[in-house]
C-alpha cells in the first residue's frame, strides 16, 4: 500500500465520540501531523498511543499548523534527547499513532477494541515493512495482536523515570529495530 492510500484509509476511519482531524481542521497529507515533521517514509518508525486530544488541538492549533507537534511537552521533549542520541533529526523519523482520531478530553482511555480498529483500518498500511519501535504498553499491545514484530520501549510520557532514562532505552530499542 502506498502512503496516499494510507491518508486515504485515515480520512475514511471514523468512530462514534471522537472527532476526526478532518473535524477539526488537521485533514492534511498526512496520516499524523506530526509528521509534517517525522515524516520520513523509510526511517526508523515510533508508534506510540495517539497524537493529541480535541481540546489540546484546540488550545494549540497555531504551533500545530505549523509543525504538527508540541515541542514543550514531555513526549517531544525526550524524543528530542532520543534524536540526538541517534544522531537523528525528526526529518529522517517517522512517527505516527496506532489511534488515528481524537480523543474527546485529555488522558482519555482509549478502549483496545477502538485502537485495534485504527490500526487495523489505517497503521497497518503505514508500516512499509519496517519494524516499528512501540511506545509503551498501549501500542506494543495493538502489534501484538496483529503479530507485528516490534521492539517494545517505554513512552516517552510515561510518568516514570527521568527524561534521559526513557530516552535512552526508546534510543537502543531503535538501534535493535533497525
Amino acid at each position: 500500500m502506498t502512503y496516499a492510500a494510507a491518508i486515504a484509509a485515515r480520512r475514511a476511519f471514523a468512530l462514534p465520540g471522537y472527532p476526526t482531524l478532518a473535524d477539526e481542521g488537521f485533514d492534511g497529507d498526512y496520516v499524523c501531523p506530526i509528521q509534517m515533521t517525522s515524516g520520513n517514509l523509510s526511517g526508523p518508525m515510533f508508534i506510540s498511543k495517539d497524537w493529541l486530544d480535541a481540546p489540546s488541538v484546540r488550545q494549540h492549533r497555531r504551533v500545530l499548523t505549523e509543525q504538527g507537534y508540541l515541542p514543550d511537552n514531555p513526549y517531544n521533549r525526550v524524543m528530542d534527547i532520543v534524536l540526538g542520541l541517534l544522531n537523528l533529526t525528526r526529518a529522517d523519523i517517522y512517527i505516527t499513532p496506532v489511534f488515528h482520531l481524537l480523543t474527546p478530553q485529555r488522558s482519555s482511555t482509549i478502549p483496545p477494541a477502538h485502537a485495534r480498529a485504527s490500526f487495523d483500518a489505517v497503521g497497518r498500511h503505514e508500516l512499509m515493512g519496517r519494524r516499528p519501535v512501540a511506545l509503551g504498553h498501549d501500542s506494543a499491545r495493538v502489534l501484538r495482536h496483529f503479530d507485528v514484530p516490534h521492539v517494545q520501549a517505554p513512552h516517552p510520557s510515561a510518568r516514570t523515570g527521568t527524561f534521559a532514562a526513557k530516552a535512552e532505552q526508546i534510543a537502543a530499542a531503535a538501534r535493535i529495530a533497525a
